[in-house]
């Protein structure tokens, strides 16, 4: 057990660095796995699954707490608050961790960070909730931990059957998924399995797969010798449905971590040119190290900002990869930590943000090209209503992507030729794509 205490506590610096100090989930836990790689896969797991669970569940266990605790979790002290969070997890949805050790656990974390005084109050609480029910849940949001704005603006955009699909999908185990470098599926397939990897096929792409069962992506030879890229099966759909054809002059103008324009390259099968950008050297570097890890060499990275018009790509581009910075509401699912950063203001900025980007880099399409516009979100101020704002505005046709999409996705193909993916519905990401060829 002395492991498992360890991993609690680096398991609170994280929720707090999180849940109180807004930093992303992603980058904090990462941090903290990278920190302790050397630890077992068992320990590395559990603290995954506490951290991603706190946060994805926050507001369910809110309310279990403020059923038993005469303090409301939003006044009391953070690290009390999350200790308090993080025991009530293990309780609820962690059946491996018995009651008593989640209970005794937390006093102890309480005590070894200077609040001995409320151990009794943490104990008393902790077991309470063991002790009660928590299964019923007054509305959508306390059940599946959705902001109550969220729920009803989807449940007015889409539905309520499609709306719980989707929040039921987010709470649902992730697995990886990746492309296939095309053609080297089986060679892929025969070195994960000597890491002791498992892959599934995706649902729709022949190079689309989902792995679990390994331990760290670096730790795979078929990761460090670059026969895959982690990459979203709806986000392949971008490279999939754009018609690249060899020797294409193709410009992505928000990039990073550089998976669409990857796959791009490796579409033009080393002719023409992909020229990759973003915004900052952070995010280029990533983009360069995914490059070099995949050896490809018609690709170009640029530290770009996209509301910054290139004068030397004007009208060049046979292809415009248009992946705009979203809400990311399609993502929740990986990114829980999104949900409570999300604002109907925010919502609206993003959406005028997109329109000021799409202004600058429809100029690089020549004549006849395409732009793909995509989001990886589910929200109809950043998808269709900005889709039908562009082909209004600018000189383009639609291109229905029924006749790109895969077999499986025709049917879901909107009358005006865009798609909209939804968790729990496809089996993917939630996205949207929009494709526009200059005329």
């Amino acid at each position: 057990m002395g492991a498992d205490v360890n991993m609690r506590e680096i398991a609170l610096s994280v929720l707090l660095e999180v849940l109180e100090n807004n930093t992303s989930m992603s980058r904090a836990l990462s941090l903290a796995l990278e920190k302790y790689q050397y630890l077992d896969k068992p320990d590395r797991a559990f603290l995954s699954r506490l951290v991603e669970g706190v946060v994805e569940r926050k507001l369910t266990l809110d309310y279990i707490i403020d059923q038993y605790a005469k303090v409301k979790t939003e006044k009391m002290k953070p690290v009390i608050r999350t200790i308090l969070r993080m025991g009530v997890y293990q309780l609820q949805y962690m059946e491996q961790v018995p009651d008593s050790a989640a209970c005794n656990e937390a006093v102890k974390l309480a005590v070894k960070k200077g609040f001995g005084g409320l151990r009794g109050f943490v104990n008393g609480v902790l077991r309470a909730v063991a002790r009660g029910e928590s299964d019923s849940f007054p509305n959508l949001s306390i059940q599946y931990s959705m902001p109550e704005w969220l729920v009803e603006k989807w449940e007015k955009a889409y539905g309520e059957e499609k709306t719980r699909a989707m929040l039921e999908a987010f709470l649902k185990d992730k697995k990886t998924h990746i492309r296939c470098q095309e053609g080297e599926e089986e060679r892929l397939l025969e070195s994960l399995a000597l890491d002791g990897a498992q892959a599934e096929p995706g649902a729709y792409l022949s190079y689309a797969f989902t792995i679990s069962g390994y331990n760290y992506l670096k730790g795979l030879k078929s990761f460090r010798d670059g026969l895959f890229q982690v990459q979203d099966e709806s986000s392949m759909l971008i490279g999939e449905c754009a018609g690249i054809k060899q020797g294409d002059l193709i410009a992505d103008v928000c990039g990073a971590p550089g998976g669409k324009a990857l796959h791009a390259a490796e579409k033009l099968k080393g002719t023409g040119l992909v020229s990759v950008r973003d915004l900052t050297e952070k995010k280029t570097l990533l983009i360069k190290e995914n490059l070099k890890r995949l050896a490809l060499p018609n690709v170009e990275v640029k530290e770009w900002d996209a509301l910054t018009l290139d004068e030397e790509w004007k009208g060049r581009a046979d292809v415009v990869l248009a992946d705009l910075p979203c809400s990311g509401l399609g993502v929740i699912g990986k990114k829980p930590d999104i949900k409570y950063r999300a604002s109907r203001e925010g919502i609206e900025e993003l959406r005028d943000l997109q329109r000021k980007i799409l202004s600058v880099v429809q100029e690089y399409v020549k004549p006849g090209g395409i732009l793909m516009y995509s989001t990886c979100t589910v929200c109809p101020e950043e998808n269709e209503e900005n889709a039908a704002w562009f082909s209004e505005i600018f000189d383009f046709e639609r291109v229905s992507l029924r006749d790109t999409a895969p077999e499986a996705l025709k049917k879901d193909v909107s009358e005006e030729g865009w798609l909209q993916l939804f968790p729990g519905i496809h089996s993917c990401d939630g996205f949207f794509l929009a494709k526009f060829r200059k005329c």
